[in-house]
């Protein structure tokens, strides 16, 4: 009784006040009166932007590099020791997710976020000017990066080219062609544009070679799923191309400075996710979070307080043991920088003689079906994080070292890889391959020093694409594009797996259903995308 005289009383206020709301508004702005200066489109763009950072989103922890990885045999979800912390990830690691997972839908409206924003800045601005058709190639790239990231996850979704009204609800999934021929016309079209260089207040725009290469990376997706179509690959080896002949970037001498901490937009990066400890991200925020919330996420859970260079993490994205024993030789050092073992956090304690750590790490804390002796090591919570938040900002959430989504190193391995199944020249993408393992080896000058691609085919029997895929893994291990790859080029299998979480992959695991939000509203979109849009 008392709800419905307090609802009585609130339609009565409403009739009462109805004509004093009922008012122009005062010092806002709505879309029909917006995108009027290029100051109000560059700020329709930052927003656009805004998505590409969020590692957490709806309260839920949403990182790729972490989807990933623990789909993937390169690790597992870990956590606490109830082997039940985080069970979305836990489910999404195992392979028993349902369309009730609670990641799946954060992660399906981040980019179609970005993908309403950047269309924002592509179809309402009605002004002219170089700065104008800048932040529209931007947003262009933007676009296609979303609809690539949703692919990536959920195979082809539905292409949103438009701004859609209230009632365009029966979406249905495109088909593959489809969403790549949108991704390749924004990126083209971008190209065009795009800056080569940009300067030191743009460093996380996109950039001319970041839209080459990724590009390139789409094409080399479409052609594998395509029926191996050699075409595509060399329209994937000619972008790809491009970007190695601007000039505009480097490999870092030494492999491990790339993940120092304040390391951020090295000569390697093509594209660079920017992360901020400058906006008070917590645990109620709805959106997105400014920092990298893997951090935290993703360090040592258990570590003595006292221990030098790492504070304590959650214990998420354990590397398995499969993947610490990938790398081959004494010329390959990239597993220290990926990965770090309890026997290695045991000797600094005893070298450095640090009393306070008697048990250096407590592995009761940790999940005792994926722990395996090795924590992630590319994201590691180094002490100097603390005390970045400010603003009243959550410590764990506003720890800002930056993200790569596509490293140099990537584009080479990427080029040597189309070069090859375009049926183009196996010398020029052995040389490819080259500069990227003479880095492994270590900082200066390995010339003679380490075994060349063409060496290591000799000594293990393997193909040029076996090396290309040794190569990929190594290189970009506990980065996020192990899984995609492996379903990109048809190489999921059970033998990868441990038996229990081989038992549950089957067809359907190769991409995330729909969540059941999505398709109770839209309800033509089908939760997972049928065979023939690969055909």
């Amino acid at each position: 009784m008392k709800s419905l005289k307090l609802l009585a009383a609130s339609l009565l206020l409403f009739g009462a006040c109805k004509q004093d709301l009922e008012v122009e508004p005062v010092n806002q702005y709505l879309s029909e009166n917006f995108y009027q200066t290029e100051e109000q489109v560059f700020a329709s763009l930052i927003a656009a932007y805004d998505p590409i950072g969020w590692s957490m989103a709806m309260g839920q922890w949403i990182s790729p590099v972490m989807l990933g990885e623990i789909r993937s045999d390169n690790a597992n979800a870990g956590g606490d020791a109830s082997n039940n912390d985080q069970p979305a990830w836990q489910e999404l690691d195992d392979f028993r997710e349902t369309n009730t997972n609670t990641i799946l839908q954060p992660i399906y409206r981040k980019n179609y976020i970005g993908i309403f924003r950047a269309n924002l800045v592509i179809l309402e601005p009605e002004l002219e000017s170089a700065n104008i058709d800048r932040y529209q190639a931007e947003a262009r790239f933007l676009r296609a990066y979303y609809h690539f990231e949703l692919f990536r996850h959920f195979g082809p979704v539905p292409v949103i080219d438009r701004l859609l009204t209230p009632d365009e609800v029966g979406l249905e999934r495109s088909s593959m062609d489809e969403l790549f021929t949108l991704i390749k016309d924004d990126l083209k079209a971008a190209i065009e544009v795009l800056p080569t260089t940009l300067s030191e207040n743009e460093l996380g725009r996109a950039s001319r070679g970041a839209a080459q290469a990724l590009l390139g990376k789409a094409y080399l997706y479409w052609a594998d799923l395509d029926n191996d179509d050699a075409e595509k690959f060399g329209l994937a080896a000619q972008y790809l191309q491009d970007v190695v002949d601007s000039r505009q970037y480097q490999l870092e001498d030494d492999f491990a400075n790339l993940f120092a901490y304040e390391t951020e937009n090295s000569p390697e990066a093509v594209l660079e996710i920017q992360h901020s400890n400058l906006w008070p991200s917590d645990w109620g925020w709805f959106e997105g979070i400014e920092g990298n919330g893997i951090i935290q996420l993703c360090g040592i859970r258990g570590l003595c307080s006292d221990y030098p260079e790492y504070s304590a993490g959650w214990g998420f994205l354990l590397p398995t043991a499969d993947l610490n024993d990938h790398f081959l030789s004494d010329d390959d050092y990239r597993r220290d920088a990926a990965i770090i073992s309890l026997s290695e956090l045991e000797e600094t304690v005893t070298n450095e003689g640090i009393a306070g750590c008697g048990v250096v790490v407590d592995l009761s804390e940790n999940n005792p079906s994926d722990y395996t002796g090795f924590w992630q090591q590319k994201y590691a919570n180094y002490k100097e994080y603390e005390g970045n938040n400010i603003n009243g900002g959550d410590p764990n959430l506003t720890k800002d070292g930056n993200t790569y989504a596509i490293r140099y190193a990537d584009v080479l391995l990427m080029l040597a890889e189309a070069i090859h199944r375009s049926g183009g020249a196996d010398a020029q993408a052995l040389e490819y391959i080259n500069l990227v393992r003479e880095r492994a080896a270590g900082p200066g000058d390995n010339t003679g020093s380490f075994r060349t691609a063409q060496q290591l085919m000799a000594d293990t029997g393997w193909s040029l694409q076996d090396v290309i895929w040794y190569e990929r893994r190594a290189e970009l291990a506990g980065e996020g594009d192990r899984w995609y790859d492996l379903v990109r080029s048809g190489r999921v299998s059970n033998d990868l797996f441990d038996a229990e979480k081989a038992s549950n992959l089957k067809t359907e695991s190769i991409w995330l259903p729909i969540s059941l939000e999505e398709t109770s509203v839209a309800t033509k979109l089908s939760t997972y995308p049928e065979t023939e849009l690969f055909n």
